[in-house]
């Protein structure tokens, strides 16, 4: 019997319901988890905004969830490199992603190495963005790119 390895990249900013679903039916599917945890620089390039809270803080939150074998955190964009680095068997993401330019993409990269991407359903009731919006109307979290 194989040792199937996972992936789960997010940012994990903000730590829901959402996240946490999302690495429990990940560890589901696979023997070890690793979490990918988005770096500060890496979110505010791919998203246009720095995490709530600071990457070393999201990484100790995510590593002490029972379902995570280990913490890595991503700074590069490229999958495939990180991939090069972990050497996982599926990488996990959420289905706001199947369909899309990115998650084709994803798809055939991954293709190339034998990865397989599975998706899980997003959260939809619980997100960051909206617990973001929610701490800027009480003064506590900066603006969005988006809605700035």
């Amino acid at each position: 019997m194989s040792h199937v390895v996972g992936y789960a990249p997010g940012v994990y900013d903000l730590f829901h319901v959402g996240h946490l679903n999302v690495l429990k039916q990940a560890k589901a599917r696979c023997d070890f988890l690793i979490a990918g945890v988005v770096s500060d620089e890496m979110c505010a390039h791919a998203k246009g905004f720095e995490p709530f809270v600071p990457v070393a803080e999201r990484v100790e939150i995510v590593r002490h969830i029972n379902v995570v074998d280990d913490v890595h955190v991503e700074v590069v964009p490229d999958k495939l490199a990180t991939w090069e680095v972990l050497r996982f068997d599926r990488i996990f993401k959420g289905d706001d992603w199947r369909g899309t330019p990115r998650g084709d993409k994803l798809e055939r990269d991954f293709a190339t190495v034998g990865v397989e991407v599975v998706y899980f359903p997003y959260t939809v009731h619980t997100s960051s963005t909206q617990l973001r919006r929610a701490l800027r109307q009480v003064g506590g979290a900066p603006a969005l790119a988006a809605e700035a």
